[in-house]
């Protein structure tokens, strides 16, 4: 937004009266502003691009919403919900996600937030010939040089183990075990371990395991 126009708004938010285009008339107005940005605006008001009255007048109450790859629990409620928008056109009615496929998606680190999610859930059930997508759907369309989990470096045999390490060794062979008496279905797994279906996906996505289970 151009200095000249920030002024503008301004006035309008402190005098609360606007003249509009075409009238010598002073219109008052009672507004609440919801104000987005994705830019660092304290440093936008150092560099003089931003004007700091301005910043404060809005700035009442901030509510900062973290990126994509921190929310990793919610992934499931997101996918669904992006694939029930996307299955709104009427072209992919059978549209589901399985849970390797959610366990590819919890990998990558997501720059685009949101908005890529939803561009690779698209063209993922442009290319599928069935509307379930699997691991092997995005792994064929996530950006090279996508975040992996990195697996652990194979030991000579008759080390001991970290403690750390052994912890989660064993922790990554319940998933296994669990994902096997349950015949890959993930809420059953998860169920048979206490957690919640949310904290099963996180943990298949840290171990990086892909369940080729049918439903979510």
């Amino acid at each position: 937004m151009p200095l000249q126009l920030q002024a503008k708004l301004l006035r309008v938010l402190q005098e609360r009266e606007i003249e509009p285009l075409g009238s010598d008339k002073v219109t008052r107005v009672d507004v609440r502003v919801i104000a987005a940005t994705n830019v660092d605006l304290h440093k936008r008001v150092s560099e003089g691009t931003f004007r700091a009255d301005l910043y404060y007048r809005l700035n009442v109450l901030s509510i900062e919403l973290p990126p994509l790859r921190h929310c990793l629990d919610d992934l499931p409620e997101i996918c669904g919900r992006l694939l029930e928008d996307i299955s709104a056109s009427g072209d992919y009615l059978n549209a589901r996600i399985t849970p390797s496929g959610l366990a590819a998606l919890a990998r990558y680190g997501w720059p685009g937030n949101v908005r890529e999610l939803r561009n690779i859930l698209e063209r993922a059930l442009i290319l599928s010939d069935s509307g379930r997508l699997t691991s092997d759907d995005f792994d064929r369309i996530l950006p090279v040089g996508a975040e992996t989990v990195p697996t652990a470096p194979s030991r000579p045999a008759g080390l001991v183990l970290p403690y750390a390490e052994a912890e989660a060794e064993f922790e990554k062979h319940t998933l296994e075990q669990a994902l096997a008496a349950s015949n890959g279905q993930i809420s059953e797994a998860a169920k048979m371990l206490q957690i919640s279906r949310a904290t099963f996906y996180k943990k298949l996505a840290k171990f990086g395991l892909a369940s080729g289970a049918a439903s979510v």
